[in-house]
Formats: structure tokens, sequence, C-alpha cells
């Protein structure tokens, strides 16, 4: 009974789906101050609906209701109660029940925290909200039902995919979803600003903290994903160009231009169009993701769906959205002023740049993402884009935004001296050269472009708190008042510094394993030792275990250095009984931020050899240490005064002046 009351939820979430569309959208039309009123009801109504369906969907998966074809395709009764919950999304249905969930959620957001908004804005975002959440509920309920019932049920389930069964299928996919679904407010703050015909500063500060939100969310959830990739697959990479990865990172490229687009729209009233457009291109671009992963045109290890019928329906979503989005675009654009003027050397020049260089890059991914697709589909011939071609595109876009990113925030507004910036600079580009030379003088053979990367990298790094050891004073200020001006100082500035040091932080992770990085692949027998990058790994033994659900065969490798042990790692090879599929379990030892990685292979038929994969990572983590600086400094900024204030009021000549344009 509770399955089909679940079920009734989400056919009622759909109808107030379709209500939160019409009813404000009328009441704004029409002036009827009621039905702009009910806006906020019918947003958490619809979260409210789909909540208790999700919590049922749930429920079936905890107590094992094998009535459930869903549940009976990705859940087993003996599997951890973790992973029966985190299995709610790990296929199709559930992962769209949690999408839809929080989209629904960040309209009851925007419905609990938009008092500060003009009633109208309000309520047409949580129109335009609505929309969405109508559609993809649809397509819930008529493509993809969660709920369909199997008679008779089986006595058991045929367990989830091994390789979702992890701790990072309970944090990925939800941060995941938070970023990609989270640009959908910034999405209906556009397209409600573009048909009430009003786009100022205070838009930008309104849109301002929602895309800052879902950047910290979708930085979170590319970094665990990639971490989650790196440690699960046991094939050492941290990012694949995988056409599922790409379609979360251009939503980030996008979101990244969007957040200094609306900055200088918040600051100067300029750049109104580019701000509009890339609101719109970032959700966009999440839609297409969805549709990627879903449709069934891609083959992947994040793929969920393999029914082209879905895949046209959403395919059918996509189009209505993004170009509903852009003719109506096309047609307001011209009503749109160029807002204040600056020169090229400013701070806003800078910030033009910054979109320039990311709208680019994030043009090059989306071409070598859907190039082979658009092959296959007019002549059927199948061809692959991987790191070479991303290499040599993506890769020389960002070095030029790179140098010029700590010159940024050290330019004035409208006009800037970059020969002040520069002086202010020189004593961070001499940290810089001098990492660059050490990395030539000290790694022997080392690349000339490896030093340059790792040069890049410590420039972002120190270079990113060139303001904030500007505004302190040091070191003409004594310590206590520079102390008192950093306190005093708004966490914006700070928010700035970190995010743009996370950056380089990430680089010289990058940079120092891809350069430096040692692989060995070999056969070994328990006993055996082999050295990798100063240290001796000794095989020594093997041991078959059970799991709740799995069998494994677990190798320990002891790790010495300078003939002391200083570690024991235990990769393993699972084979999960219920599907029969086979699993590659990592070891890895941490030491600093370089990292030792141990993966097994298959055993050598008629020997006691195993094939066994060896790599010494050096500061690896900072891969993954750098996006956690950058959420950081994403919370920083989130959590300054004039976001927390609201936006603020026009002066009486402005008002004026907006009434007469009216």
């Amino acid at each position: 009974m509770i399955v089909e009351l679940g079920h009734y939820s989400l056919v009622l979430a759909l109808i107030l789906a379709i209500l939160q569309t019409v009813v404000p959208f009328v009441g704004v039309k029409t002036g009827d101050d009621r039905q702009v009123a009910m806006a906020p009801n019918l947003a958490f109504a619809v979260f409210a609906a789909l909540a208790f369906s999700f919590t049922v969907l749930t429920w079936a998966y905890v107590t094992s209701d094998f009535s459930l074809l869903n549940v009976v395709e990705n859940s087993h009764s003996q599997k951890p109660m973790l992973y029966k919950i985190t299995g709610v999304w790990g296929n199709h249905e559930g992962s769209m029940m949690l999408w839809v969930l929080i989209l629904a959620l960040f309209g009851a957001l925007v419905a609990l925290f938009g008092s500060n908004l003009p009633p109208s804005l309000r309520a047409m975002v949580i129109s335009v909200q609505g929309l969405i959440a109508t559609a993809f509920t649809g397509f819930i309920l008529f493509t993809s039902n969660p709920f369909e019932r199997l008679s008779p049920a089986p006595f058991e389930g045929n367990d989830l995919n091994p390789i979702l069964q992890d701790v990072g299928l309970a944090i990925h996919p939800p941060l995941l979803y938070l970023g990609y679904v989270g640009f959908s407010i910034c999405f209906s703050f556009a397209i409600a600003a573009l048909i009430e015909g009003r786009i100022d500063a205070a838009w930008a500060r309104w849109v301002r903290p929602w895309t800052l939100a879902a950047w910290i969310f979708l930085t979170a959830g590319i970094a665990m994903g990639s971490y989650w990739a790196y440690y699960e697959l046991g094939w050492g990479g941290w990012w694949f160009w995988d056409p599922v990865e790409n379609a979360s990172f251009m939503p980030w490229l996008a979101g990244t231009a969007l957040l200094h687009s609306a900055l200088v729209m918040e600051k100067r009233e300029a750049l109104k169009v580019w701000t509009v457009l890339l609101a719109i291109l970032a959700f966009s671009l999440s839609l297409l993701g969805t549709f990627l992963v879903r449709s069934g045109v891609l083959t992947s290890v994040h793929a969920f769906a393999t029914d082209p019928t879905r895949g046209v329906v959403i395919l059918g979503i996509l189009v209505f959205f993004i170009g509903g989005a852009l003719i109506l675009f096309a047609l307001r654009s011209s009503s749109l002023s160029n807002g204040g003027m600056f020169h090229p050397i400013s701070r806003e020049g800078g910030l033009v740049l910054n979109n320039l260089v990311l709208t680019t890059a994030t043009a090059t991914v989306f071409v070598g993402t859907l190039y082979p697709l658009a092959v296959e589909a007019v002549t059927g011939e199948k061809i692959s884009v991987g790191a070479p071609y991303f290499d040599a595109t993506f890769v020389p876009l960002m070095v030029p935004l790179l140098l010029a990113v700590p010159f940024g925030p050290l330019l004035a507004w409208k006009r800037g001296d970059i020969y002040g910036a520069a002086q202010r600079l020189y004593v961070f580009a001499g940290i810089a050269l001098v990492a660059g030379l050490v990395t030539l003088w000290f790694a022997t053979g080392a690349p000339v472009l490896a030093a340059f990367g790792i040069a890049i990298g410590f420039w972002l790094l120190f270079g990113s708190f060139a303001e904030v050891w500007q505004k302190s004073g040091l070191p003409k200020a004594g310590l206590s008042k520079a102390a008192a001006r950093l306190s005093g100082m708004p966490r914006s500035v700070w928010g700035t510094a970190f995010a743009h040091a996370g950056l380089g932080v990430a680089v010289l992770g990058i940079v120092s394993v891809s350069a430096f990085q040692q692989e060995r692949v070999l056969r070994m027998s328990p006993g055996d030792s082999t050295e990798l990058a100063g240290y001796v790994i000794s095989f020594d033994n093997v041991e078959a275990r059970e799991g709740p659900n799995f069998t494994e065969d677990v190798a320990t490798f002891v790790v010495y250095r300078d003939s002391d042990p200083i570690a024991t790692i235990a990769p393993a090879k699972r084979l999960y009984t219920a599907r029969g599929m086979p699993t590659t379990e990592a070891g890895i030892h941490t030491t600093g931020f370089s990292q030792v990685y141990v993966a097994l292979g298959d055993p050598v038929e008629g020997t006691d050899q195993i094939v066994v994969r060896l790599w010494w990572k050096p500061q690896v983590t900072l891969i993954w240490l750098g996006p956690v600086l950058m959420m950081i400094g994403g919370l920083f900024s989130l959590s300054d005064r004039r976001l927390r204030i609201g936006a603020p009021t026009p002066s009486a000549k402005r008002r004026e002046t907006l009434a007469a344009a009216e």
C-alpha cells in the first residue's frame, strides 16, 4: 500500500507542478496579487510531494521490496544498508527522482529565502521552475516510473552494479546534481527577467548567491567523482575526458564565467547580454549532460540508460527549453543596454578576457564531446576523441588565462594600471620563477613544460593573495594594524583569493603527477619484492575472504623505506556473486601529498603469479585539495555581507529613470 502512496504522490507532484507553472504566471500577467502570493506555497507543495515519493522509494530499497521492478534490478537482500540506500539513485529511474527532487528543493528555497525579491520576479522564477519540474516529473511518470510492480515478486534481486557499491555513490551524485540542477535557478532568473524586461544590478546581485551555491556543489561533485574513479576503477587515472565527465565539466566552465560576468554587472551594470546568455547556457549544458547520460547514445561507466525512447523524450525536453530560452533571448537582447563603459585595461576588461577564454574552452570541450556522436549519426562510423585532442586545444587556451588571474583583482574598475599591478606582483613572479628553476635543477630529466607548469602553479598559489597582502598594508603597517585590516576585509576578497589559490594547488598536482609519476607492471609471486621511486614493495601473501554479497582475493604488500616497513597495502579482486561481475579494489598508501598505488591484475595461469600494477604518484592529492580550497573560497564569498543583506535599493534618480523608460 505504501508503494501506491508513493506513486500517487508522484502523480500529485506533477499536478502541483503544472499549477506552479500556470498560477504565478497568470497572476503576474493579470496583476492578480492573490495568484502571485500562491507561488511560494505551490513550490513548497511540489517539494513535499516529491520528497514523500522519494522517501517511499527509499523505504522499498531498505526493506528489499522485490515487488518493485526497480528494486529487483538494482538491489539485493544481502547488500549492506548503505548501498541499499545509495542504490536508490544508482539507476536511471531513481537518479531522475533525485534530480527532480533537487529541482523542487531549489524552487522551495527561492520561495523561502526570496522575500527580498520583488513579488512579481519571485513568482515568475517559481513559475519557470515549475515548468521544468512539470517536464521532468512527466518524463519520470510516463517513461521511467520507479514504482512499476512485478507479479509475482521474485525472492531475490539482481544486485546493484558492483562499481557503484562504494561510499562514493553516497556523495558524488547528490553533490553533482545540486550543482547541475542548481543552475536551473540562474536559468529561471534569466527567463523571468527576459519576460519582465528588466535586468539591472539588483538582478545580478539576486542571481550571484544561487550561482555561487551551484558552482560550489558542482566543484565538489566533479572533484569527488574524479577521486572515486581514481581509487575505484583501478586504472590509476584521475581524469579520462570521458564524454560524461565532460558533460559535468562544461556547465562548470560556463558557471565560472557566469560568476565573473554577474560580478561586473552588479558593480558596473555592464555585460548584461553576456550574463543573461551565460545563465541560459550553464543550465542548458546541464540539460545536455542529462541527455548524454540517459539517452543511450553513450557507452560509459557513468551512463544509466540504453533505451532510445527515453533519449528521444529527453531530447525533446532539451530542445524545448534550450531553443525556447535562446529564442526569447534573441527577441529581448536588443532591449538590453550596454551599461557602464570601461577601458580594456581594467577590472572589467580582465573579467571579459576570463569570459572569452572560458566560453572558448567550453566550446572546445563541446566539440570534442559531441563530434564523435555527430559522425556516427551521419556516417555510422565510430570514432573517438581522447586526451590528445583536449591536450592540444583546451590546455593552450587555459595557460594565458592562468597567467592573467593574479592581475585581475589588482586592477581598478573602469580604468586600471597594468604596470602598477605588475609591480605589486613581482615578488610572487620571482617565487614562481625560482620554483620552476628548482624543478629543472632537482628533477632529473624534468621536461621544460613541466617546470613551466610548476611555475604557473606557484604563481597562482601566491599571486592570488596579492590583493590581501596589499590591503593589509604589510610590511609598512604594523602587525596589529595589519591584523585589524585583514579581519575587517570583505569576505569576498578572501573568497577570491582562496578560489584562485585552489586553482594553483590543483595545477601543481596535475603537473606533478603527469610529468613525474612512475609506473611498473610486472608479475609477482608471494615473497617477491620490487623497487619503485625509492620504496621497496614486497608481496607478502594472498588471502580469500567472504563479503556480505561478494567474495574476494586480498593481496598484502608491505612498503619499505630505508629497510623500515612504513605501510601495509591490501589491494583486492572481488567477485559479486549475484551479477557475476568482478571489480578491482586498489591499495593506496598516502605519504604527504603523494601516493603509492597498487592494483591487481589477473593471475597467471598455471603459476602462483599475479599481474601487479604499481604507481608512484607525486603530489597527486593536490588535484583534489585544490577544489577543496576553491569551495572554501566560494563559501567565503557566499557569506559576504553584500550577498546577505540583499540587493541595493535604486536611488531616487535611478527609480525615476526606470519609470520613464517604462
